[in-house]
């Protein structure tokens, strides 16, 4: 998925969990909702779902940060799902993604300086560094793409 999608909202599914699905290769016959994508998340998600997110961010962003190369091979050899651990790290780092796109209207560069540029409400901690290094983590950086959102001062 481009995120030039993003800079027409009318283009994209109204709810966070069909997004957030799209933007990990998630695809059921009747949408994505949240109890489903809940159940995929847990249940392990398909590793072409890192495929897809090394397509938006790119392979130095997803393997490696995010999912262990060596780990990412087994299991695609093996022909499994990933583990409930990664498959939920993919998720908020897909959360986070539609979040700042929907702030920056899809547009590549300015989601790329966000992520990547330490930020002084964050203690000069990246954006994605931050969400990346846990849930709560994930939590602080939305937190703050809220209050851009809001045209609060950030």
């Amino acid at each position: 998925m481009n995120l030039r999608a993003y800079s027409d909202p009318g283009s994209l599914p109204a709810g966070q969990s069909a997004r957030v699905a799209r933007l990990l290769a998630i695809r059921e016959p009747d949408g994505v909702g949240d109890l489903q994508l809940a159940r995929r998340i847990s249940d392990g998600l398909h590793p072409g779902a890192v495929s897809a997110l090394e397509d938006i961010l790119g392979r130095k962003l997803v393997i490696g940060p995010i999912v262990p190369e060596a780990t990412l091979r087994r299991v695609r050899k093996a022909g499994k799902l990933l583990s409930r651990d990664l498959s939920e790290r993919l998720y908020d780092i897909g959360r986070l993604v539609d979040a700042v796109s929907l702030v920056y209207h899809g547009d590549p560069h300015r989601i790329e300086a966000f992520l990547n540029r330490p930020h002084p409400l964050l203690e000069d901690e990246t954006p994605f560094d931050l969400a990346r290094s846990s849930s709560a983590g994930t939590e602080a950086v939305l937190n703050l793409v809220r209050r851009l959102e809001a045209s609060v001062a950030v």
